[in-house]
């Protein structure tokens, strides 16, 4: 659906888009919005936004922000981390995209830690970080609620470099502040970028799909 809140009267448009971009087959392995496969191709020509939520964390660890710039720290006292098994789907998710071909012009990140660290562990290219997608519980540091909202909105929007596609490893909350997905923990969400504030919601895929798809259409 096309992301302006407008979104009862654009579903249609959304659903048309879907059929007529990618000239849908039957699904194989459907995806909530375009099947799998077909999201795939799709992402090979370039011209998405992919979002990613960080992988997982340990979660007995909690966040500590004082003041501006303390979710850049790396200390697990101090901001809750990536765990081990985090670290691992980060990189297994980087190597399914890798082994994929889809190719990926630029990497965005959210400045905390986990954020980047996701990032990174995909080795899918430089790293650069932006507020424009930051945690919301720290949103008062960079505006506020709103201008988290419009700055992930403006970024969701913006087309990549030409052929490329950009990832954007942030937080399960400006997700679902900004766009109608909540995606899991290192969930891809693949959203078109339309220009002027707007973008459109393609279709999802989990840690495991991603994996599943290489494995699968290094077959084909």
């Amino acid at each position: 659906m096309l992301i302006n809140f407008r979104s009862i009267r654009l579903w249609n448009r959304y659903c048309l888009l879907v059929v007529g971009m990618l000239g849908l087959g039957s699904p194989v392995a459907a995806a909530d919005g375009v099947a799998s496969d077909e999201l795939v191709r799709a992402l090979r020509d370039g011209g998405y936004n992919i979002y990613f939520r960080h992988a997982q964390t340990e979660w007995s660890q909690s966040d500590r922000i004082e003041k501006r710039g303390d979710w850049s720290s790396c200390d697990p006292d101090r901001v809750r981390q990536l765990s081990a098994a985090g670290r691992d789907t980060a990189r297994a998710v980087g190597e399914a995209i890798r082994a994929l071909d889809i190719p990926v012009g630029r990497v965005l990140a959210s400045p905390y830690c986990r954020a980047v660290d996701t990032a990174r562990l995909m080795e899918l290219g430089p790293v650069e970080t932006t507020t424009a997608v930051m945690n919301m519980r720290a949103a008062e540091y960079v505006g506020g609620r709103d201008t988290v909202i419009r700055t992930a909105r403006e970024l969701l929007s913006t087309p990549p470099p030409a052929r490329t596609n950009t990832v954007i490893a942030a937080h399960g909350n400006v997700a679902r502040a900004a766009t109608p997905v909540y995606p899991g923990e290192a969930e891809g969400v693949v959203f078109r970028p339309e220009g002027n504030g707007e973008f459109s919601f393609i279709g999802r895929l989990t840690p495991a799909q991603w994996t599943e798809l290489a494995a699968a259409m290094s077959d084909d």
